[in-house]
């Protein structure tokens, strides 16, 4: 008698014992063998890339908008009394990261060459030309926003239904909050698709103009990046713990990144990392009806690292389609990146997702900024770890500042 296979117990099961990070790292190398073997270019492989930006170009309006909405329906009232130190420095360190950052891309500037040949609008000359447009983009029809893949519409609306669904009862909160499950769920099947859309990606990089020179560029950015970052948790963190406790921070900074940071960078995720970082908090003697809010906040709000790649990468899109930026315009930037990043999802890859929102203050089309975001999973092998790892890291730092807890046994 034959039994039929069951290709979840077979191939399916081999291949998900696979670590993600090893997957995409295997669809580069695959990629650039095949440009190699077949430099003039195969319009089949090229669709493999295509359909990936495609995908994240459909879901990403969605996800921004559930996701706003979701985080500021279900804050509680009341609930940060005890907390205000924290989301203090949480919001300071977002927005001194993405100064930190914009300092980076001005003083070492990253291109990506594969969109040098890209139409896009026209620089505005002032901030006063950048306000103007924001606000006509904010009050675009919420349907057409979502549709066109507005995003600063998209972010206002999310914000005023996020506000006013505070007022509903449990259950329709509870709704909201499932379809953000919900919607985080299909980013994260389209996510799994990564390995051959970066395969299709790093091939067209390589066999376009410029050839495997583009990739020299994606190195650049990734050391901007990680650059950026490392000074951020060594240098802005450290500072801001001084000054909120006036001890050394450097024991507490360090302990963090060895028992938080290193977990954090190897799973990629905030949200898988809220265990490690709670059980931290607990040997440090952090008081629990304070940690045991903070950090699963953090995991949501305190996103450092992923206001760094959110500036980074976007200045690396406007430098590359030549676009002059005022300092009005770079400082609404970054206080954007902020907002943004208090909306990342916690999922790996959240960041990137968000990089059209602060690409349209620019001027940039949605369809370059998506582009932005396929090279963004291209050099997410080391971006996005390092991210994760900055940002829960900082989760701990602050809780334990907040509570003037510096010493380490």
């Amino acid at each position: 008698m034959l039994h039929a296979v069951d290709p979840k117990g077979s191939f399916f099961k081999f291949f998900n014992k696979i670590p993600f990070i090893l997957q995409i790292v295997i669809g580069m190398i695959l990629g650039i063998l095949l440009a190699l073997v077949l430099p003039e270019g195969q319009d089949f492989v090229f669709l493999l890339g295509d359909l990936f930006v495609s995908a994240l170009k459909a879901i990403a309006p969605l996800l921004v908008f559930v996701l706003v909405s979701a985080s500021i329906a279900r804050h509680q009232q009341g609930a940060n009394a005890k907390l205000k130190p924290i989301l203090v420095l949480y919001v300071v360190a977002m927005f001194l990261s993405a100064a930190t950052a914009l300092i980076m891309a001005r003083l070492f500037p990253s291109t990506f060459t594969v969109l040098a040949d890209q139409a896009t609008a026209s620089a505005p000359e002032n901030v006063s030309t950048v306000l103007v447009s924001c606000i006509k983009k904010a009050v675009d029809n919420p349907v057409n926003a979502l549709l066109s893949g507005n995003y600063i519409g998209i972010l206002f609306w999310g914000v005023l239904f996020g506000i006013l669904f505070r007022a509903a009862n449990d259950q329709t909160k509870a709704v909201l909050s499932d379809f953000a499950s919900i919607v985080s769920g299909v980013v994260r099947i389209v996510i799994r698709f990564a390995p051959l859309g970066v395969f299709g990606l790093v091939y067209a990089s390589c066999t376009k103009e410029g050839g495997f020179s583009n990739l020299l560029g994606y190195v650049h950015v990734v050391g901007v990046l990680v650059a950026t970052m490392l000074i951020i948790a060594l240098v802005i963190n450290p500072l801001l713990v001084f000054l909120t406790t006036f001890k050394n921070p450097f024991p507490l900074v360090f302990t963090s990144i060895m028992h938080s940071g290193i977990t954090a960078f190897f799973t990629r995720s905030s949200a898988a990392n809220i265990p490690v970082n709670m059980a931290l908090c607990e040997r440090l003697k952090v008081p629990r009806e304070s940690y045991s809010i903070s950090i699963p906040l953090g995991c949501t709000i305190n996103m450092s690292g992923a206001a760094v790649t959110i500036v980074i990468m976007t200045m690396a899109a406007v430098n590359t389609l030549g676009i002059e930026v005022n300092f009005g315009t770079a400082l609404l930037m970054c206080v954007a990146s902020v907002v943004c990043a208090c909306g990342t999802s916690g999922i790996a890859g959240g960041s990137l997702m968000l990089i059209p929102l602060a690409c349209s203050i620019f001027g940039i089309s949605n369809d370059i900024a998506m582009q932005v975001v396929g090279i963004g999973f291209i050099i997410g092998v080391v971006q996005d770890s390092t991210e994760t790892a900055l940002n829960s890291s900082s989760d701990v730092v602050f809780t334990c500042a907040a509570n003037k807890i510096t010493k380490v046994n």
